[in-house]
């Protein structure tokens, strides 16, 4: 009971805590769609299954215990934010000049970045794992394992799902849409910072 009460908690605090899934969940939902911000959202909740599946298989702790493999792997999940957020700074003028010309985006393409957003995120990689390894007895069956797996992915799910319901909603949107080129500017700014802090302390455990 006290593990499943400490997983429970730990993941609410790490799920609502802001990084760059909630920045790509805001973007998308704001400025996009509502179901594009969904569509994100389960992404997301796919995502979290990358750091699951490596950790229930042990991979989790080769990680933990290697600078050099999870610097590396910080570098990796660095450079695709700065790649995001490159992408949103440049966004044409013209796509951002008001809610009647909205940056097209397909339904496979919102889930993949949502996707990929939380499965290169390091944040993600260091919550899985400590949460696995620390809360989670090594004596505990797979099958309960694979349980509080699903309960992180759902939680996140649930999380960004409100989210993307919250700011998509019309009377929101209809006065936020009217800042459309400043709002891409600046979820492209806070992706380009988190990509650049990750990028850095990436690049000093290598050292």
């Amino acid at each position: 009971m006290h593990e499943l009460l400490a997983v429970v908690t730990i993941t609410l605090i790490a799920v609502i805590s802001p990084g760059p899934d909630f920045a790509m969940v805001s973007r998308n939902s704001l400025l996009l769609s509502r179901r594009t911000g969904l569509l994100t959202a389960l992404g997301i909740g796919l995502g979290v299954w990358v750091h699951i599946a490596y950790t229930l298989l042990g991979v989790g702790l080769v990680i933990q215990q290697s600078l050099r493999l999870y610097a590396a792997l910080k570098l990796i999940g660095a450079l695709y934010l700065l790649w995001l957020g490159v992408k949103m700074l440049r966004t044409p003028a013209a796509a951002a000049a008001g809610p009647s010309a909205p940056v097209a985006l397909s339904d496979f393409a919102a889930l993949r970045t949502g996707f990929l957003t939380n499965a290169l995120n390091p944040k993600s990689t260091v919550f899985v794992v400590s949460l696995f390894l620390q809360a989670v007895q090594p004596d505990t069956p797979l099958a309960q394992r694979i349980g509080y797996g699903a309960f992180v992915s759902a939680a996140h799910i649930a999380w960004f799902g409100l989210v993307a319901l919250a700011l998509s909603g019309e009377e929101v949107r209809a006065r936020l849409l009217r800042f459309r080129r400043w709002l891409d500017r600046v979820f492209g700014a806070l992706l380009v910072g988190f990509g650049a802090l990750l990028a850095a302390s990436a690049l000093r455990r290598a050292a």
